[in-house]
């Protein structure tokens, strides 16, 4: 099944979308030992050889959710200008890269499920 270069390259995690974009577009990236620089390159992953900087892409790995209670203190955020902790400093004891994403609930503090 073809998918967009970008969207393979994104898949693996090596690179956001828009970054994906750009290596294509600066000639990082090869199909079957030819550069390419045009966006929208359809591509099959079972078929084709991609290469980003002369390496193979690694297969995309599963996605992993993973819900947190968080803590106390602890700012809803990737970066705090107050040097508070975040979120982002969570998750330092996981094996794997991961991209965190935040879901808004409110309930009442005390409130039952």
């Amino acid at each position: 099944m073809d998918v967009r270069l970008q969207k393979l390259i994104a898949g693996t995690g090596l690179a956001s979308r828009r970054k994906a974009e750009e290596l294509i577009t600066s000639g990082r990236v090869t199909i079957n030992g030819s550069v390419v620089k045009e966006l929208g390159t359809k591509v099959d992953p079972a078929r084709d050889h991609v290469k980003v900087d002369g390496k193979h892409l690694r297969a995309a790995q599963p996605y992993v959710y993973l819900i947190l209670n968080k803590p106390k203190n602890v700012m809803s955020t990737l970066d705090d200008p107050e040097g508070r902790p975040t979120v982002k400093d969570l998750r330092t004891e996981l094996p794997c890269a991961c991209f965190l994403s935040a879901a808004w609930i409110s309930t009442a503090k005390g409130s039952c499920c």
